[in-house]
């Protein structure tokens, strides 16, 4: 399959993702969860900038907009670490955790430690019905923990 096959084909499967959630298709929004799938934890601005890169021109603000209703249909997911601005992600439904490095930012998934989802259950859940559970596990990435020589 040629590189345009494969894209098209992405690109039609983002279109009926987001068809299937109840969204307008626009080619903004197409991009936009292209880049987001194709992306490692991305910010707001790398977002943009890929978008931008497949569509032409996009207001921060309307990427701002289009992830929000993307994280509320469930096609995306925002993480946000402590002390780090947003991140998105295309990896959603299965409440998989994170790592994040304290000295760069990196972020890495990692998946659940035990059984399903939510996968940790706590002590007393005070009668919510927990369905998700969000570990963020914070430490050195191999590149900063090695000290340099």
């Amino acid at each position: 399959m040629t590189a345009s096959r494969t894209s098209e084909s992405r690109a039609r499967g983002a279109a009926a993702d987001l068809r299937g959630a109840g969204l307008r298709v626009t080619a903004a929004r197409v991009a936009l969860l292209e880049t987001v799938r194709d992306g490692d934890h991305l910010d707001v601005e790398a977002i943009a900038s890929g978008v931008r890169a497949r569509v032409g021109h996009i207001s921060t603000q309307a990427v701002y907009e289009a992830l929000h209703a993307l994280a509320a249909a469930g096609l995306v997911r925002r993480l946000e670490p402590a002390g780090s601005p947003a991140r998105y992600e295309g990896r959603v439904g299965d409440n998989h955790h994170h790592l994040v490095c304290r000295a760069c930012g990196t972020v890495a998934d990692i998946d659940c430690a035990v059984g399903r989802a939510p996968c940790l259950t706590p002590a007393e859940d005070r009668g919510f019905a927990i369905d998700e559970a969000e570990v963020i596990y914070w430490g050195l990435c191999p590149g900063c923990a090695t000290p340099s020589s």
